[in-house]
């Protein structure tokens, strides 16, 4: 760690269009990295981005796609607060499928197989184009701390420390490591420092936030072989096409930009493959349970062990790009030695003769305890500084990149001295997530399902604008080319919903049209048919012709609307009691000792977690519902306090003024 301010030197290694002195830095070029730096510029903050090299930004360093259930709604939310992420994998997507289909639209999951190549080349062309955005090429070596801000009284962040032993001078960093943050690669017994196949490790950083007082951790996860395309026989196999029309991530669009799509393809493992693997446990060093790996993506080690009644699993062969034989065999990531893994792939069905062009390895890395941070990603500890993505204990390319867009948004807010922005769990997934790292903590890798949400009725991947769209044009982080967009979506949905509220028909009426329902209830609005089961816009479409002028994706999103209009409403109720509890702020520098009836354990658990409201106590693990209540009562004498005090002031003031009459 380097105490005091610098002077930044000459910057030999700029690219871009914008030289410092610099707002705010961040560090990585990853996922996280690339929404942080283009959310803090758009923001209006001088913002550099800091990689080790421009051609790897936001390269994929395991699986070729975004989305998923849980997942694909939240790259929507990135996309309604103006990211990157949702119209760049529109650019580069080669497979667009929506999961879950059969199921209500609550639980859809939007996702896509991706050209790796064309999304870093799509993704370079918008952080070097982006206003306010300069990219550095190098590695931070250490973060540059003030011991005692003037404002806050903690220590603050005034800048970075290049490898080459440059500083750059800034009031707001990101660090946005990833997996290099004291990474390791494992394939079978050998041990090596990476943090991604070929590409070196970040170790000044893990000593200097221990040394801050930070509590690091590691985590643990993994990637599956590469395969040549060429010697596979996919006739063998199932093919699994993508959806005709593709659906677009991004509201911006209303196609994706390559419509001729890729075949993704599936089989599976059989016993001859779990015995090679049980045969080889010992030879991997990866396997050690001291170290939690993602539970809900298990490697092929793990799933061999934890599920040993099974005789398969289900291996999917997708693509990695259209001018590339290289083949990604999702659902087999594993460590064991190279020559172990090519026999094991050749008693796949369709694998027999495959030739394998990467082995899988495992990644080791460290990660900080994200109950220090706040619900804006800024750390307790050290004014300034933000922290996104792996770095606190998630997974997945999806929660790095809403973790960067919140984290890049707050330090381009606060370096301008404005109001910050944080997304709680009414307003969608991206809040979900960080609410429960900051409140619970992890012990294993975070990945994101709806099943997280208790408000997924309310947060769908199809309304993400109408919830966050105007919360981020207010931030100032929205541009006028979306909020247009935005304002033309919502005008078309109401006028729609007018058009379809002003028919209303007898229940005779409507079953003469071929509707089912009560004949002797009330009239009934065509809106109100949308909330019957099977009821459309579309099956409107014959007996009202103004849908017509609306396009589909206006009549799909009225028809959804509509259906879950009653269960809305019940969420929002309960999302305005959760709310009220949110704005009951607690002091960060709480002495919890002084609040009579808390349990040691729960004074430990506020200790550590240091809740920014009553209502993300009530969410820390270890606090019960009476202590939540001792927590309220505090709060509301305080505010009782604060209000006599007023009122007195206010009446000493009247007496002075009128003292002399």
């Amino acid at each position: 760690m380097v105490l005091g301010s610098q002077s930044s030197g000459q910057i030999t290694n700029f690219k871009g269009n914008l030289p410092p002195p610099y707002d705010v830095v961040v560090i990585g070029g990853g996922h996280a990295g690339t929404e942080a730096s283009a959310a803090a510029a758009r923001s209006g903050a001088r913002t550099a981005l800091v990689t080790p090299s421009l051609s790897d930004l936001g390269v994929c360093s395991c699986n070729p796609s975004f989305g998923g259930i849980g997942k694909g709604t939240m790259i929507r939310e990135i996309d309604a607060l103006d990211g990157l992420c949702g119209r760049v994998v529109d650019k580069a997507g080669v497979h667009f499928r929506v999961l879950n289909r059969k199921k209500g639209p609550a639980v859809w999951g939007p996702r896509a197989q991706i050209d790796r190549e064309l999304y870093k080349k799509e993704m370079k062309a918008e952080i070097t184009t982006t206003k306010n955005l300069g990219v550095l090429e190098g590695k931070v070596a250490d973060i540059v701390i003030q011991q005692n801000d003037v404002i806050t009284g903690r220590k603050a962040v005034t800048g970075v420390r290049l490898d080459s032993g440059e500083v750059l001078n800034c009031p707001r960093v990101v660090i946005t490591t990833g997996t290099f943050l004291g990474g390791e690669i494992h394939i079978g017994l050998d041990v090596f420092p990476s943090g991604r196949l070929g590409e070196a490790a970040t170790f000044g950083l893990s000593k200097s936030l221990r040394k801050a007082g930070f509590q690091l951790g590691r985590l643990k996860t993994g990637t599956p072989p590469r395969l040549d395309k060429k010697t596979i026989d996919f006739s063998q196999m199932e093919i699994q096409p993508g959806e005709n029309p593709p659906v677009p991530f991004s509201y911006l669009n209303d196609k994706v930009t390559v419509t001729q799509q890729l075949h993704c393809y599936s089989t599976r493992t059989g016993p001859a493959a779990h015995d090679i693997i049980r045969a080889n446990l010992h030879k991997s060093v990866h396997i050690r349970e001291s170290v939690k790996g993602p539970r809900y993506c298990p490697s092929l080690e793990s799933k061999v062990i934890r599920f040993a009644h099974r005789d398969h699993h289900v291996i999917w062969i997708e693509p990695e790009g259209f001018d590339t034989d290289v083949i990604y065999p999702n659902g087999i990531s594993m460590t064991v030695p190279g020559a172990v893994q090519e026999e094991m792939l050749r008693t796949i069905v369709g694998l027999e003769n495959v030739k394998m062009l990467q082995p899988g390895y495992g990644v080791e890395y460290d990660y900080i305890d994200p109950r220090n941070l706040r619900s804006t990603l800024e750390t307790k500890l050290i004014s300034g500084l933000y922290l996104a993505g792996q770095i606190n204990g998630t997974t997945g390319y999806e929660e790095a990149a809403a973790q960067g867009i919140v984290a890049g948004i707050n330090a381009g807010l606060a370096a301008q001295g404005r109001g910050e922005l944080s997304l709680n769990r009414g307003d969608g997934y991206i809040g979900v997530m960080i609410d429960d790292l900051i409140t619970k903590g992890v012990n294993e890798p975070y990945r994101m399902f709806t099943s997280r949400s208790e408000y997924r009725m309310s947060a769908r991947a199809d309304n993400a604008d109408v919830r966050l769209t105007t919360k981020g044009r207010n931030a100032g982080i929205v541009g006028d080319k979306r909020w247009q967009r935005f304002q033309q979506t919502s005008t078309g949905m109401k006028d729609l919903q007018r058009a379809l509220e002003s028919v209303r028909l007898k229940p005779v009426d409507w079953i003469a049209k071929g509707f089912q329902m009560d004949p002797l209830g009330r009239p009934r609005s065509a809106h109100d048919l949308l909330s019957m089961t099977g009821v459309s816009a579309e099956s409107l479409l014959p007996h009202i012709s103004s849908i017509a002028s609306f396009s589909p994706i206006i009549r799909d999103r009225v028809s959804i609307e509509s259906a879950y209009a009653p269960y809305v409403k019940q969420q929002q109720a309960q999302i305005s009691i959760f709310e009220r509890e949110e704005h009951l702020k607690l002091p960060l520098d709480l002495d919890y000792s002084t609040i009579h009836g808390l349990s040691m354990e729960e004074r430990r658990a506020l200790e550590i977690v240091r809740p920014e409201s009553v209502g993300m106590a009530r969410r820390c693990e270890g606090v019960t519902p009476s202590g939540a209540l001792r927590l309220l009562a505090f709060v509301r004498g305080a505010k009782q306090v604060d209000r006599q005090r007023e009122m007195m002031g206010e009446v000493q003031a009247r007496k002075e003024q009128y003292a002399g009459l």
